[in-house]
């Protein structure tokens, strides 16, 4: 596969309700989408870089940036034989998983598309329906909270996750299982905790959670290991797992029972493959994390969720839960049972509508080799 040229593009989605986490509020997206022509064969992309730098030191604007300068021009013009031959030409570019991950993955959905392949087969999934779960933002109110359950698990899903911080954690999952005692549950604090609050943590363990995702620091796996060892209840941990070597020393030293594995967090199908693998090998259960992804994303982590160890519900959800259209179709479905069945379709199995994707695009940049 010769890589022709490279487009970005930045477009900007209103959300259908607002989401707020431990880093604040936001009612809309901006996107940073990555298209690749290969052969003329294109294959899409979405960065997942937030629009700050909150939740990981990259964001949109980062990411644009470093895919223009550094990343495309590492590609541009070169001849490769799969998308995993891209991960070591990449490389000389310390960190910048996520921009490393949009152009990686765009690359994986080309050259499935080139082999009239599923990109889940391609990349060795063998699930052909995955079970759903949903993450449920900080809301206005308890009641507002517990409404917004109860329609999550009507519509069938199968997990139940409420972003959780000081002030709002306790009394909301009292409420919820007060009201829904089997339901399973699970909370993800993203990093609002420290270590000083291990008797306010352990009080989750009352609650019979499937997990508490990353309680403490972003970057930390040692502490975790101390409170793992404090707490009944599972710890799962996202942001500090940037690398399979990252996974197999918090599997070493006991950091968590559950691993988290966001592609573009980890720079990519090749190394989310070695982060499921080592889990794999250690009996550690894997799920999908979701980051407001449009259909773009969402279905690069469709079929990321087939591999083998994927046996936890991930936030792979509805397009409609985020967006009131979105820029594929058919746009991401969950059936009653709460599933996704997954397409057989080449390369994604969605197709991209380019034309409502240029109707919210607010820049572009087409890097060709020079």
């Amino acid at each position: 596969m010769k890589i022709e040229a490279i487009t970005l593009r930045e477009i900007q989605m209103p959300l259908v309700h607002f989401f707020e986490t431990s880093f604040g509020r936001i009612h809309s997206r901006r996107i940073l989408l990555v298209q690749v022509q290969c052969d003329s064969v294109g294959g899409w992309a979405e960065s997942v870089a937030g629009e700050d730098p909150f939740y990981s030191s990259e964001w949109i604007d980062s990411a644009w940036i470093t895919l223009k300068h550094f990343l495309a021009p590492a590609l541009l013009g070169k001849s490769i034989d799969s998308a995993r031959d891209s991960v070591p030409l990449l490389a000389r570019v310390r960190g910048h998983r996520m921009a490393k991950a949009a152009l990686e993955n765009a690359i994986w959905d080309a050259e499935a598309r080139q082999k009239q392949l599923p990109l889940w087969k391609l990349l060795g999934g063998k699930q052909r329906e995955i079970p759903c779960g949903v993450s449920i933002g900080i809301q206005d109110s308890l009641e507002q909270l517990l409404e917004k359950v109860e329609t999550e698990l009507a519509a069938g899903y199968r997990r139940i996750k409420i972003k959780v911080k000081p002030g709002w954690d306790l009394h909301a999952l009292e409420r919820i299982r007060s009201r829904w005692a089997d339901i399973v549950l699970s909370c993800d604090a993203n990093s609002a905790y420290t270590l000083n609050e291990i008797e306010h943590l352990r009080k989750f363990d009352q609650f019979n959670l499937l997990m508490i995702e990353q309680p403490l620091w972003n970057d930390d796996i040692y502490y975790h290991a101390r409170l793992q060892r404090e707490l009944r209840t599972a710890i799962c941990l996202d942001e500090s797992i940037e690398n399979v070597r990252d996974a197999a020393q918090a599997l070493e030293t006991g950091a968590c029972r559950i691993i988290n594995i966001k592609v573009g967090r980890v720079g990519g199908f090749s190394e989310a493959q070695k982060v499921h693998d080592v889990c794999l090998a250690n009996h550690i259960p894997v799920w999908c994390g979701g980051m407001l992804e449009s259909g773009v994303g969402r279905a690069h982590n469709i079929a990321l969720s087939t591999l083998e160890n994927f046996r936890l519900p991930g936030d792979v959800s509805a397009s409609k839960r985020y967006w009131k259209q979105d820029i594929i179709e058919p746009e991401v479905q969950v059936t009653p049972q709460g599933t996704i069945r997954v397409s057989d379709e080449p390369g994604t199995g969605y197709r991209v509508l380019e034309d409502r994707i240029e109707k919210l695009t607010v820049r572009r940049e087409t890097i060709r080799p020079e």
